[in-house]
């Protein structure tokens, strides 16, 4: 085995599980020499890793060969091993690298090391192109990438330009909008969950079924079908919403002797507590007592959208009764699909999304959240120059 060579890192870049290719990357000052050792390419042709260069061969481990690869040279120690998918041919080629002296690492950190290489990227910079791998949207992804080189990165380096010359009350308001700016950026970029709470039998699980567009939850005509909480992953235009049913919340069931409807009723309290946005549907065709006064307590502190289902059926309830904050209805049948996507576009503007600039300056890592936080609480130019520096070049966790 080849002594350890810690300046060169191996990592699988694509996610786990089963698919067609899998990819690897190897770099660091010996990957070039670790690659010619495992790596036997087709041509007959000497070997040469000119950047830019696609080479196709067998990975091998002297005694057999691993898979059959394509070889990307994306630059100066930097490479590309596009293989099968098959978890264990992945694992094969990371014990192998391993044994050559290359370290393994996350991809995120991998990452992080190839883009800390260019020495041009601030920190902002570097976060962004970390980060894009985890935005749930096309949207999300062009946010972070206007806080590189525009954005935050260039807010932050004008902030201390001229911040012997800007009042420090300026640039901490700017940092507060920021910041609000970032909660909305935030709902684009990683997504939202919209808990669909209410009392039981009120089409809860039937909405699911068809915000999703397949049948996800059990429905029936008992009361209290759903016992557990089911979720869905919905895209509505630069949104990606996580939807989930939860248990009809009712007094009587949450205080009842069995232990399914007591756990069913604690965890959807727990999913409530947790969501972006609560869609509280009451049933339309009932009267204006089916809300207690528990589940009011549940959502007291919530964005919610007051959902009036059952709109095919004869009204009877008394919207005037409801409280001041459940005012704000609208009216669906998720039987019948009727009122679906103004219930969408009604989310979206609930949650600020739907008019929001995606070229506005936001956070979108906690350290830079917490970094402008401390920038509107600075006391001192002094102060806020220090922090201004290490929100654009400090050091990265991954």
């Amino acid at each position: 085995m080849s002594q350890p060579s810690i300046n060169t890192f191996a990592a699988v870049m694509t996610g786990k599980g089963t698919g067609a290719i899998s990819t690897v990357q190897l770099f660091g000052n010996s990957a070039e020499s670790i690659l010619k050792k495992i790596f036997v390419p087709v041509s007959p042709k000497p070997m040469t890793f000119e950047p830019g260069k696609i080479l196709l061969g067998e990975i091998t481990d002297v005694i057999q060969v691993i898979d059959q690869v394509t070889v990307g040279c994306e630059g100066p120690n930097s490479f590309a091993i596009n293989c099968h998918g098959n978890p264990l041919i992945v694992a094969d080629i990371m014990k192998l690298l391993e044994q050559q002296g290359a370290r393994p690492l996350t991809a995120e950190q991998l990452l992080y090391k190839i883009l800390s290489e260019n020495k041009s990227l601030d920190t902002i910079a570097v976060e962004a192109r970390l980060a894009q791998a985890r935005a749930r949207t096309i949207e999300g992804t062009k946010i972070i990438a206007n806080q590189a080189g525009a954005g935050l990165s260039k807010e932050a380096a004008q902030w201390l330009t001229n911040l012997n010359a800007t009042p420090l009350e300026k640039i901490a308001s700017s940092a507060e909008h920021i910041l609000q700016s970032s909660r909305t950026a935030g709902l684009i970029i990683y997504g939202c969950t919209a808990v669909i709470a209410g009392p039981p039998n009120t089409g809860k699980s039937t909405l699911l079924n068809r915000l999703c567009g397949k049948q996800k939850a059990i429905v029936t005509d008992i009361k209290g079908t759903t016992r557990d909480w089911v979720s869905a992953e919905c895209r509505t235009d630069s949104l990606s919403v996580k939807f989930i049913d939860t248990a009809g919340l009712d007094e009587e069931l949450s205080t009842s002797e069995d232990d399914i409807e007591k756990a069913s009723q604690q965890k959807a309290t727990e999913v409530l507590q947790n969501a972006d946005l609560v869609l509280l549907v009451l049933d339309n065709s009932q009267t204006i007592e089916q809300l207690d006064r528990r589940l009011l307590g549940k959502v007291a502190d919530k964005k919610v959208l007051t959902v009036l289902n059952k709109s095919d059926l004869p009204a009877r309830l008394d919207t005037a009764k409801l409280p001041q904050s459940l005012a704000e209805t609208i009216q669906i049948s998720a039987k019948l699909g009727t009122g679906v996507e103004t219930l969408l576009r009604k989310i979206r503007q609930t949650l600020g999304v739907a008019d929001f600039n995606i070229q506005s300056p936001v956070a979108f890592t906690p350290r830079q959240q917490n970094l402008l936080k401390e920038l509107v609480e600075a006391k001192s130019k002094d102060q806020a120059a220090s922090v201004l520096t290490e929100l654009l070049n400090g050091p990265i966790r991954v």
